[in-house]
C-alpha cells in the first residue's frame, strides 16, 4: 500500500469509484481508493440500478444526463459491461396536477435539450400493455430513461480508474482520519497508515462514522427501501420486448422488467429509518427484513394500475438501508471548516447521479470549483443547526414526499420551526405564513386571518395572492415592515480588512459612512457572491449578503484568509446569529425613521447608500440607506435583545402613517418590478457578472482580485446569454423559474425567476437571453404549464425606470 498520495477516497461503492474515475480523468494518476469490504458493499449491490434524467434542479438534471451518458465511456475504457439498459420510460399522471407538474417537466426538459415528451393515453397503452391506461389522464416519456447492473457499474469505474493510475485496496477499513499542521490528512487503515494531501469520504452507510474520525457532523439518515421482483407474468413474455420504466406517482411506485417479471419498488407513507445512531461496522451485504405489510397500500394501487400483477407471485422481496439527506440531495463538496476535506455522500440516485457528482467533486478538488453551480447538493447548503433530530424527522418527511408533487410555493412543516427570532410569535399573531431559510424562520406575507392560516400549493396563483398585493400597495404607497434577520451579515475588521477585500472583492471598496454594491468572483470570473458594503470605520466593514449562502459563503472567506488573501491584521466574523434586521420602505419611511431619532436622517444629511450608528427608540442600531424594493427605504440591524422594542417602537410610531407588515413573497414582487436579480436565481456560478448586469460593479482598474483577469476576457466576449427582463400575457399562472423562452421553435433562454408585480398590473419574470434573438422588439413565447404565452422585452424597469423614488 502507498504512503503518501494526492487523494484518498474513502467507500468503494459507486459514488467513490466514480470519484476516483473522474480524478483520473482530470489527469491525476497518484490516487487511491480505500474500501472497509469489497466494492459495492453497503447500499450499491442491492440497488435497483434505475437511472432517469428528471429532476426539479436543471443543474442536477444535466449531471443525470451525464451519468447516463457516460456509462459507454467507462464501458470502453474499463471492458466491463455496465449492464446498460436503455428502455425508455414513462411518468404516469393520475390526476389534473400531477399533470400539470409533468407538463412542466416537459417545458425544463425544453429548456435543457432533452427529448421527452408528454405522451397520449393511446401511445400508454400500446407501449405498456400491462397497465390499465384508463387510471391515468397523461404521460411524459423519456427516451433516455432504464437501469444498469449496480455491480456492473461499480467495477466499470474502479477498472477505468486503474487504467488511469489509480489503486484500489479492498478489505482495507479506515480506523482513524487525523489532520497534520500543513493539512494533509493521515488516514491509520488496519493494514497501515497513508498520508494524503485531500481525503474524500464517500463513505456511503458509513458516512456519519467515517466523518465523525475528523470531528465532522454529516445530516444523514438510512432509510429501510423495499422492492419486490415477481415471478415470470405471461403478459410480459408476450409484449416481445422489454418493457420501458414507468413510475406511477398516484402509487408511489416504480417498475421496470426483470427477467421475465417486473421489479416493483415504492416509498411508502409507513417508512423506517435504519440504525439512526451507528451504522454497524460488520454490515455489509446483508439484507434487512422484508415487511409487506408496511408498503401494502401502494400494492393494493398497483394492483389497480397494472392489473397482471394481482396474479404474480413473488420472487424475492429486497429490503436494503440507502442514505438521505434531509431534502435528499446528496451532501458533496468540501466541509466548511475543514481544510482538504471533501464530501460525496447520501447520493440515493447513485446510477443516476453517481458520474455527475464524481465529476463535480474532482473537479472541485483540482481546479478549486466545479465547471457549473451545484449549490442544489453543496453540503454547505446545512449549518450546524441540522442535527440529528432536525435529520431524523426531515429525511423521513423527505422519503414519504419522495413521489409527491412539489410545489413552487410549497414550504413543507418537518423540522419546524428550528430557528426563530424575538419577534416570531408578534409576527405570527399579526398572520404570518413562514417559510425557512438556513433553518431560520422568516415571514413570506401575512393572512388577513390570523388563526391557522396556510398557503394551498399550487402552480397556479394562491390564496396569498389578494394579501401580498395589499403589501406590495402598502410599500409603494405609505410604509411598509419588514423583518430581515435572515439576511447574512459578516464583519471584517483590523489593519489588513481594506486590502483583503479588495482582494476579494471585485469593486472598490467605500469610503467610511458609505457603502456600495460588489460581486465576488472565483478564478474563472464567474459569480459566487453579491454583497453590500458597508464601512464603518478605518478598519471595519460589514457585509449584507444572502442567508441561505451562509455557510457557502463562510467557507470561501475563510479558504481565502488562509490560503490566498492578505490575512495579517484581519479578523471575520459571521454576525448571522448576533444581528437581527427589520426594513422599512415607502415614501413615509423616512418619516417613520425620524420619529425615533433625534439624529437629521433627511436626504441631505443622511442619502441614498450612506450607512451609520444610531439608536433607534431604545435600540443601538446600524442603519443603511438601501432598498431592495426600489422605494425610499432603510435596513436596520440590532442585537437580538433589542429587536421586539424596536420592532413594537416602529408599529407605534408608523400606525398614523399606514405602516404595514410585508413579507418575501411581496419583496420578490417589489424586486421583479425593478429588475433586480437575487442570489441563486440570477446570481450564480453559471455567470459571470456582465451576463448577469453586475459589470458596473466590477471595478478593472483594480490590478488584482480574484478572478479579475478572467472576467475582463469575459468582458470583451459575446456572451451566450445575458440578463433580460420579460412581460408576460398570462392568466392564473405565472412563471417561476426554469420555463423555456421560445421564438418559433427554437429555444432562444429560459426564466430564472418570476411572479405578479401588484402594483404595475403586470406578470414579470427575468430571463437569461441568447443576446442575438433578444433585438428590441421581439416578440416570445414563454411555456407555462404546457401553454405557451406571448412575452416581450422589457427595455427597462416598469416601475420607476431612472430609481428616483429610491434616491429621493
Amino acid at each position: 500500500m502507498k504512503t503518501n498520495v494526492r487523494v484518498a477516497v474513502i467507500g468503494g461503492g459507486v459514488v467513490g469509484c466514480s470519484v476516483l474515475y473522474h480524478l483520473t480523468k482530470l489527469g491525476w494518476s497518484d490516487v487511491v481508493l480505500l474500501e472497509r469490504s469489497e466494492l459495492t458493499s453497503g447500499s450499491t449491490w442491492h440497488a435497483a440500478g434505475g437511472m432517469h434524467t428528471l429532476n426539479s434542479d436543471p443543474n442536477i438534471a444535466k449531471l443525470q444526463d451525464y451519468t447516463i451518458r457516460l456509462y459507454k465511456e467507462i464501458e470502453e475504457i474499463s471492458g466491463h459491461s455496465c449492464g446498460v439498459h436503455l428502455t425508455g420510460g414513462y411518468m404516469l399522471a393520475a390526476d389534473q396536477d400531477r399533470l400539470d407538474w409533468l407538463k412542466t417537466a416537459f417545458s425544463k426538459g425544453r429548456n435543457l435539450g432533452f427529448e421527452s415528451r408528454l405522451a397520449s393515453l393511446e401511445e400508454v397503452a400500446r407501449e405498456m400493455p400491462i397497465l390499465d391506461a384508463s387510471q391515468f389522464v397523461g404521460a411524459l416519456y423519456d427516451p433516455f430513461e432504464g437501469h444498469v447492473d449496480p455491480s456492473g457499474v461499480t467495477h466499470a469505474y474502479a477498472k477505468a480508474a486503474r487504467v488511469g493510475g489509480a489503486e484500489v485496496y479492498r478489505e482495507t477499513p479506515v480506523i482513524e482520519t487525523n489532520q497534520r499542521p500543513d493539512g494533509s490528512w493521515d488516514v491509520v487503515t488496519a493494514k497501515g497508515t497513508l498520508n494524503a494531501e485531500v481525503l474524500v469520504n464517500a463513505g456511503g452507510l458509513w458516512a456519519r462514522e467515517v466523518g465523525a474520525m475528523a470531528g465532522v457532523h454529516l445530516p444523514l439518515l438510512a432509510m429501510e427501501h423495499q422492492y419486490l421482483i415477481t415471478e415470470p407474468i405471461q403478459e410480459v413474455i408476450d409484449f416481445g420486448r422489454e418493457v420501458p420504466h414507468a413510475i406511477d406517482f398516484a402509487g408511489e411506485i416504480y417498475l421496470r422488467q426483470e427477467g421475465q417479471g417486473l421489479l416493483i419498488g415504492t416509498y411508502e407513507q409507513e417508512c423506517r429509518p435504519w440504525s439512526p445512531d451507528r451504522t454497524p461496522d460488520d454490515f455489509g451485504h446483508e439484507l434487512l427484513q422484508p415487511d409487506l405489510e408496511r408498503i401494502a397500500p401502494s400494492l393494493e394501487v398497483a394492483f389497480r394500475h397494472i392489473p397482471p400483477l394481482a396474479n404474480a407471485g413473488i420472487k424475492q422481496t429486497i429490503n436494503g438501508p440507502f442514505t438521505f439527506a434531509p431534502d435528499g440531495n446528496p451532501l458533496i463538496g468540501p466541509v466548511p471548516g475543514l481544510r482538504n476535506y471533501f464530501v460525496a455522500c447520501g447520493v440515493m440516485a447513485g446510477f443516476s447521479q453517481g458520474g455527475g457528482v464524481g465529476r463535480s467533486l474532482a473537479e472541485w478538488i483540482i481546479e478549486g470549483e466545479p465547471s457549473m453551480d451545484v449549490f442544489a447538493m453543496d453540503v454547505a447548503r446545512y449549518g450546524s443547526w441540522a442535527g440529528k433530530s432536525y435529520t431524523y424527522d426531515k429525511v423521513q418527511e423527505n422519503y414519504r414526499r419522495r413521489f409527491s408533487i412539489v410545489y413552487p410555493n410549497e414550504e413543507r412543516p418537518a423540522g419546524r420551526p428550528l430557528k426563530t427570532t424575538p419577534i416570531y410569535d408578534q409576527l405570527k399573531r399579526n398572520g404570518a405564513v413562514f417559510g425557512a431559510a438556513y433553518g431560520l424562520e422568516h415571514a413570506l406575507w401575512f393572512a388577513p386571518d390570523a388563526e391557522g392560516v396556510e398557503e394551498t400549493p399550487t402552480f397556479r396563483r394562491s390564496n396569498a395572492f389578494g394579501p401580498v398585493g395589499e403589501e406590495c400597495r402598502a410599500v409603494r404607497e405609505a410604509v411598509g415592515l419588514m423583518e430581515i434577520s435572515s439576511f447574512a451579515k459578516y464583519e471584517v475588521t483590523g489593519p489588513g480588512a481594506e486590502v483583503w477585500l479588495l482582494q476579494l472583492l471585485a469593486n472598490r471598496m467605500p469610503q467610511k459612512g458609505r457603502m456600495l454594491l460588489s460581486p465576488m468572483l472565483n478564478p474563472k470570473g464567474r459569480l459566487i457572491g453579491d454583497f453590500t458594503v458597508a464601512r464603518l470605520g478605518p478598519e471595519r466593514f460589514m457585509l449584507f449578503g444572502s442567508g441561505t449562502a451562509e455557510g457557502y459563503h463562510m467557507r470561501w472567506f475563510q479558504a481565502q484568509l488562509r490560503d490566498g488573501g492578505t490575512s495579517s491584521g484581519v479578523t471575520l466574523r459571521s454576525l448571522c446569529s448576533r444581528l437581527t434586521g427589520l426594513s422599512i420602505a415607502g415614501p413615509q419611511a423616512r418619516t417613520l425613521l425620524q420619529r425615533l431619532t433625534r439624529d437629521d436622517v433627511s436626504n441631505e444629511a443622511f442619502p441614498f447608500l450612506h450607512v451609520r450608528e444610531m439608536t433607534l427608540g431604545y435600540a443601538p442600531s446600524i442603519v443603511a440607506r438601501i432598498s431592495f424594493t426600489g422605494e425610499l427605504g432603510y435596513e436596520i440591524y440590532m442585537p437580538p435583545e433589542y429587536q421586539r422594542s424596536l420592532y413594537e417602537a416602529l408599529r407605534a410610531a408608523g400606525e398614523d402613517l399606514g405602516l404595514r407588515l410585508f413579507g418575501g413573497r411581496a419583496l420578490n414582487s417589489l424586486r421583479l418590478e425593478k429588475g433586480f436579480g437575487s442570489w441563486t436565481r440570477e446570481y450564480t456560478p453559471d455567470y459571470t457578472p456582465f451576463q448577469a448586469g453586475l459589470g458596473r460593479f466590477v471595478d478593472l482598474r483594480k490590478n488584482s482580485f480574484n478572478g479579475r483577469d478572467a472576467v475582463a476576457a469575459a468582458k470583451e466576449e459575446t456572451p451566450n446569454y445575458a440578463l433580460r427582463s420579460l412581460v408576460i400575457e398570462v392568466e392564473d399562472a405565472d412563471a417561476w423559474a426554469d420555463e423555456p423562452i421560445l421564438r418559433g421553435d427554437e429555444v432562444v433562454g429560459f426564466i430564472t425567476s418570476g411572479g405578479y408585480g401588484h402594483t404595475v398590473g403586470q406578470s414579470l419574470a427575468l430571463a437569461y437571453l441568447k443576446p442575438d434573438r433578444a433585438e428590441r422588439g421581439s416578440a416570445f413565447e414563454v411555456e407555462i404549464l404546457g401553454s405557451r404565452r406571448p412575452a416581450r422585452l422589457l427595455e427597462q424597469p416598469l416601475y420607476d425606470p431612472k430609481g428616483e423614488r429610491m434616491r429621493g
